[in-house]
């Protein structure tokens, strides 16, 4: 049965509310379904309430329709194909063909009803993260409401009380449906000019996500509770993670929602930014003071804004350095200092693909073309203007351009750096520390270690370097 026939005969369980007239059941409003990983343009409002919409990084916003004065939407809780990054395509569970779902945009005091259907292969519900709404609303599956069955669908309706920043993700079988992917961002626009929120030019939105796939492998591991291999935006891994491109002194806002199993110092480079909102809504001006970092906790959201006054491609990403990586394993041991010098060759008369990695640190391993698994990544990857970035995971670009248009939210490509404005290597004499004089006088001589570093040849993973 196609998607279309399996909709439009799909049977009601439960409705969630009494206040839903059998006139709205008529029809389902058609679910949108997306596949591709890029970040699709704003969704402008074509009915309802203006407002200036947002961009949701490697994501899209959900379409809706007005049934007598109700804005309806259509989710369906279903298995998906998300491509981690180049190289790597993970089966887990979302909305509407990908993970995360489709952002939610409404505005304060819309009447709002969900229409979700459930093609999992187990009951569902959906909890409305922060929001203000009838207690059988909100998505506890046991405690609010029936869990949906398999196959059914149910609905919600409720009236978006304040505007902020919030999130959806099912309260049935938590541990195992956010673990393959289950969530989506909302955003509640004010409904008319509020004192603690500004108007902005470019509106972003995107969702901390983590996964723990092996090697070769397509579906999570749902036990896992702290040692994570993928680190992600929307789902979405460096390289695979778009830039945020906006025009030079654009008021650009940022807002982020963590539903990992741990916090996340979101940094940004070459710009402060005051935190302008949470889980509770707009933070008064006045509790408001400059950042270049700021901690989100699990199942919080965080609204920062700032002026993009500095032109440039300046990096953005989670501070814990294992997050801005790509699978790894946790119990590889440290070999900086060590001198492999006649091992290496001894060992690859055994095994001939042997190669010496982390002698030196692990830099080298964003360089080597190494075989790998099908459906995994390297651990640091990414190329730049100026050679390995040497990040994954959890790491973007803000690219700021002057010639950016309003609305043009297209890659500009790499920045280039006007003439003496660029570290460059010093070509000069140099003092000779006084501890060295002191060696050198005294006769003695500094250690030195000759280190070598076998480089494959030829071979490797297409598209890894």
């Amino acid at each position: 049965m196609d998607r279309r026939k399996f909709l439009s005969s799909a049977a009601f369980g439960a409705v969630a509310t009494t206040a839903v007239g059998k006139s709205a059941l008529a029809r389902l409003p058609e679910p949108e379904i997306q596949t591709s990983a890029a970040t699709a343009p704003p969704r402008m409002p074509d009915s309802g309430r203006p407002y200036n919409p947002v961009v949701t990084l490697n994501g899209w916003t959900a379409p809706w329709r007005m049934n007598n004065g109700v804005k309806e939407f259509h989710l369906v809780a279903e298995p998906v194909e998300r491509e981690i990054a180049p190289g790597m395509v993970a089966r887990l569970w979302g909305y509407n063909g990908q993970s995360p779902g489709p952002t939610i945009e409404v505005v304060e005091g819309d009447r709002v009803r969900i229409f979700v259907t459930n093609k999992l292969p187990e009951h569902t519900s959906i909890h409305w993260h922060g929001q203000r709404l009838p207690n059988g609303m909100d998505g506890v599956a046991g405690l609010n409401q029936r869990a949906i069955p398999v196959g059914k669908t149910y609905v919600y309706e409720f009236v978006a009380r304040r505007p902020g920043t919030f999130m959806y993700h099912p309260h049935a079988d938590e541990m195992v449906q956010m673990a393959m992917g289950m969530m989506g961002f909302w955003v509640t626009h004010p409904k008319e000019a509020h004192p603690a929120i500004n108007e902005v030019d470019r509106d972003f939105c995107f969702l901390l996500g983590a996964y723990d796939i092996d090697p070769g492998s397509v579906v999570p591991k749902v036990n896992t509770m702290t040692d994570f291999n993928l680190w992600t935006f929307n789902s979405r891994a460096f390289p695979g993670i778009d830039s945020l491109n906006v025009r030079h002194n654009d008021r650009v806002r940022i807002r982020v929602g963590n539903l990992t199993m741990t916090n996340h110092p979101v940094h940004l480079h070459g710009h402060e930014f005051e935190v302008t909102g949470t889980d509770g809504g707009p933070t008064p001006p006045g509790s408001r003071w400059p950042e270049v970092t700021t901690d989100i906790a699990v199942g919080q959201m965080r609204q920062i804004e700032f002026i993009a006054d500095e032109e440039g491609d300046w990096a953005f990403h989670c501070h814990k350095s294992h997050h801005t990586m790509n699978p790894m394993g946790h119990d590889v041991p440290t070999m900086i200092g060590i001198d492999h010098r006649g091992l290496v060759g001894r060992i690859q008369r055994a095994a001939p693909d042997y190669m010496l990695m982390g002698e030196r640190g692990m830099a080298d391993m964003g360089e080597m073309q190494m075989l790998l698994p099908e459906q995994t990544l390297p651990m640091m990857t990414g190329t730049g203007p100026w050679g390995p970035v040497e990040m994954g995971g959890m790491f973007t670009m803000l690219k700021v351009r002057a010639n950016q248009q309003p609305g043009d939210y297209s890659d500009p490509g790499w920045y280039a750096q006007p003439a003496g404005t660029q570290a460059f290597e010093w070509t000069g004499e140099l003092p000779e520390p006084a501890r060295f004089k002191a060696e050198r006088e005294a006769g003695s001589t500094p250690v030195k270690v000759e280190m070598r570093v076998r480089k494959p040849q030829g071979g490797g993973h297409a598209g890894h370097h």
